[in-house]
């Protein structure tokens, strides 16, 4: 992977950006607590003291996601019932779309087409115009401003103190394997495996992942924080169902990003028993959810056309704790970040 084009890292950012933080047109770049000294901040973390004690009839079960894209709909009246494979490749094309939008530019064409149907009196179009500028005032918000999506503080409050050293780490669903980037960084010299089905994810998710994106890491040989970048790291993309990987149990870190709550019940099981069967002895295994609050309800309600494609749940991070724990796993630090649940566990 090289650099763009007539770019070095020096023109991007550097460890003179520590504690920086600006927008640029399609995400947030964070450079702020460059030494992890305020993450506590950024998760609420051990909610729960006895995972043993916890039952069902307490915590009640997940939300399901019912309402359905439009474009999934469609093709389900000329095609008939739409695999799950399927699904998930309409849900990454239609995701990747709005990670690459120049979001401000798109806001103002939005708005400038919504003033001229009103101005003609085209009412049935302006529904749609202020629909979709809607929506991209929603993504502003939730995965620019916000920065919820990728949520680095957060995601380095999840993923610190782990007792690894140049770990070899496995991605299960990876998309565009943000998460493992972020692990690459704060524990470099290892190397990332990254396993997705869908060949888009490969080629076009993670292949378009902006190389200039800085991500806040360790330098090992001085133990400094580091900026690091997509191709200074040891990254392996693999295109396959997970059930069909080679690999026994030779991985320090098995990770998922919102992958159990696409599975009813009945499958969990099975779904643990992946982030299991790759772990090393002693290994640890990382799993996030999207957070059950209203924030989310109302992003997957209005975002229904780019997000519902699957099988989808919202938890709380007790149902999450519970899924895992039932699973054989013992919980060591679980909590919720900005929009995500987030637990890191080892097999019992």
């Amino acid at each position: 992977m090289e650099a763009l084009q007539g770019q070095s890292h020096h023109d991007w950012y550097s460890e003179h950006d520590f504690e920086k933080t600006e927008l640029t047109p399609s995400y947030r770049v964070d450079l702020r607590d460059p030494m992890n000294k305020h993450l506590d901040k950024f998760i609420n973390a051990n909610l729960v003291s006895d995972w043993s004690q916890l039952t069902w009839k307490e915590v009640g079960k997940p939300y399901e996601v019912k309402t359905v894209a439009k474009s999934k709909q469609e093709w389900e009246k000329e095609n008939g019932p739409m695999s799950v494979k399927k699904s998930w490749e309409f849900f990454n094309r239609s995701f990747h779309e709005w990670f690459i939008k120049d979001v401000p530019k798109e806001m103002s064409e939005a708005k400038q087409q919504l003033w001229r149907y009103l101005s003609r009196f085209q009412f049935s179009d302006v529904k749609k115009a202020l629909g979709e500028t809607f929506r991209l005032s929603l993504w502003n918000y939730a995965h620019r401003v916000e920065d919820g999506i990728w949520d680095p503080r957060g995601k380095r409050a999840l993923f610190e103190g782990l007792d690894v050293n140049k770990p070899r780490i496995l991605f299960l669903g990876a998309a565009e394997g943000y998460e493992a980037m972020q692990l690459y960084a704060m524990y470099p010299g290892g190397e990332d495996v990254l396993v997705d089905y869908d060949e888009f994810c490969r080629t076009d998710r993670f292949g378009q992942f902006p190389e200039s994106y800085p991500f806040l890491g360790i330098n090992p040989a001085t133990g400094q924080p580091k900026v690091w970048y997509k191709d200074e790291m040891t990254l392996h993309y693999i295109v396959d169902d997970i059930r069909n990987l080679p690999f026994g149990k030779e991985f320090d870190l098995v990770i998922s990003v919102g992958l159990l709550e696409h599975f009813p019940d009945e499958h969990k099981h099975e779904v643990l028993d992946w982030h299991r069967k790759f772990l090393k002895p002693g290994g640890y295994v990382i799993m996030t959810t999207p957070r059950y609050q209203l924030k989310s309800l109302l992003f997957y309600k209005i975002m229904a056309d780019v997000m519902n494609h699957t099988y989808r749940e919202l938890m709380d991070i007790r149902q999450m704790g519970l899924y895992v724990y039932e699973g054989g796993f013992d919980i060591l630090r679980h909590g919720f970040i900005k929009v995500h649940n987030g637990i890191v566990a080892r097999p019992r």
